[in-house]
């Protein structure tokens, strides 16, 4: 039945495709009704194809299509979906402090091996540094070559209604790690202040006597159980909060905005697979890695990521998804979260290739020295921001105010932010959540046993 549907899904996606080839060159001429009942038809053919495949991730997927199809059909009603991403957006930020402090204090207290928690720290860092590093100047190499961003006509605007940023001293850095009050840390979803509170809570557990650590342990492992399970209840919601997101971004740009601008569009999303091919997977390789099993646990909160431009959203799944996959809960806990701040792949690449398409828009000349004195800014300033709502924009025109480059450029870069926004969440996940199977076999600690397990996928 699942080979038969296939051949029925490409049959209708060429069938449809050829329908809107021809009328679009003016071959031929279909009603706009026809048209979309075609490609509706195609779609439904994809919800078939969903209840065969009993598949928490292929719905999300099929609702990825059903949402840009709804968007661009009925863009008015789509503009006003957006409610659904964002219940299922607070629903996952409610699991997310409970689940990292369980998590850390039973792999902490529950092994009673601190060393161990101070090894897993300098190897995160060392790990973090050096693969944001090579993003940063991968993003530089892309927008160099491409010049995107010259020629571009710069809007007249006075101001672009955004407050304005505050440069960041390295005081501020190093004070946004440490939690003042973990009540505030959790409201504003400072996932580094949680994890260092719950770090430091998890030693002073395996501190004290046996008689009160035990309980406490046993009080966490229930919480991060329960924790999980709470997760899966709401992953159940995944598929319409997707759909609903997609389908609120073609509403409101339209599938137009998509030709707007599309060099600088093409120029991230190449980069950042020149990223995954060159930096992601020989990593893997060199780590011995199983990849088909690790894009298969990736994939579902990777996917989740792209459509709801949240690594937050992405976090509870993409931990349960790892320990199936084999890195063990203490590591998990420890690594994921920590990346959240320190290892933003993709937002790093976007940050070098940003900076300078708005100096090549402004038709300002760079030095290479210049250059790389604006990559080792964004390597300092890129990790300060960790939980600041839209913390890219707000390292971006920190650094554009820092080189004293106008902020126009970067108006027309937030026309088609969203859909940048996208796929450098993805590749902060994907690359976090490699991340920690590297420290799990550096650590030696990556059960290959578990890698043949099936990776939840509900």
């Amino acid at each position: 039945m699942k080979q038969k549907s296939v051949i029925v899904i490409l049959s209708l996606l060429s069938v449809a495709s050829l329908l809107h080839f021809l009328n679009s060159y003016g071959l031929t001429y279909f009603p706009s009704e026809f048209l979309i009942f075609c490609r509706w038809t195609f779609i439904a053919s994809l919800i078939w194809f969903a209840f065969l495949r009993k598949s928490l991730t292929t719905w999300i997927l099929i609702s990825m299509v059903i949402g840009a199809e709804f968007g661009h059909d009925l863009p008015q009603i789509a503009v006003n979906m957006q409610i659904f991403s964002k219940i299922f957006l607070r629903m996952i930020k409610t699991i997310i402090a409970p689940l990292l402090f369980a998590t850390l204090v039973v792999g902490i207290a529950g092994h009673s091996n601190l060393k161990q928690v101070g090894r897993m720290g300098w190897k995160s860092i060392l790990y973090f540094e050096i693969v944001s590093t090579v993003a940063l100047f991968i993003g530089l190499a892309a927008i160099n070559i491409s010049r995107a961003g010259v020629g571009i006509v710069l809007p007249k605007v006075a101001h672009l209604g955004i407050e304005e940023v505050k440069p960041q001293s390295f005081q501020d850095i190093i004070l946004h790690i440490f939690p003042e009050n973990l009540a505030k840390a959790i409201y504003e979803g400072q996932v580094l202040q949680i994890v260092i509170f719950s770090i430091i809570f998890g030693i002073a557990v395996a501190l004290v006597k046996e008689k009160y650590k035990v309980p406490m342990v046993r009080f966490a492992e229930s919480l991060a159980e329960v924790m999980f399970k709470f997760t899966n209840l709401v992953m159940f919601f995944a598929p319409i909060a997707v759909g609903a997101a997609i389908a609120y971004t073609v509403g409101h740009m339209g599938l137009g905005i998509l030709m707007n601008l599309l060099k600088l569009l093409m120029t991230l999303y190449v980069a950042l697979f020149v990223f995954i091919i060159t930096v992601l997977l020989p990593v893997a390789l060199i780590f011995r890695i199983p990849i088909r099993p690790f894009i298969k646990a990736i994939s579902e909160p990777a996917t989740i990521a792209f459509a709801t431009t949240s690594s937050e959203s992405a976090l509870p799944r993409a931990m349960e998804n790892m320990e199936a996959f084999g890195v063990p809960r203490k590591i998990v806990a420890f690594v994921l979260p920590t990346g959240y701040s320190f290892n933003l792949d993709g937002t790093t690449l976007y940050l070098a290739l940003a900076s300078i398409f708005v100096a090549q828009a402004a038709g300002i000349h760079l030095s290479f020295e210049q250059q790389l004195l604006m990559m080792v800014t964004l390597m300092l300033t890129s990790k300060g921001v960790a939980g600041v709502p839209r913390a890219s924009l707000v390292i971006l025109l920190g650094t554009a105010a820092s080189f004293g480059l106008p902020v126009e450029p970067i108006f027309i870069i937030l026309g088609i932010d969203e859909l940048m926004d996208m796929a450098r969440t993805a590749v902060n996940v994907v690359g976090n959540c490699l991340a920690s199977a590297v420290i799990a076999r550096w650590e030696g600690e990556l059960t290959l046993a578990e890698t043949s397990k099936t990776v939840v996928d509900s």
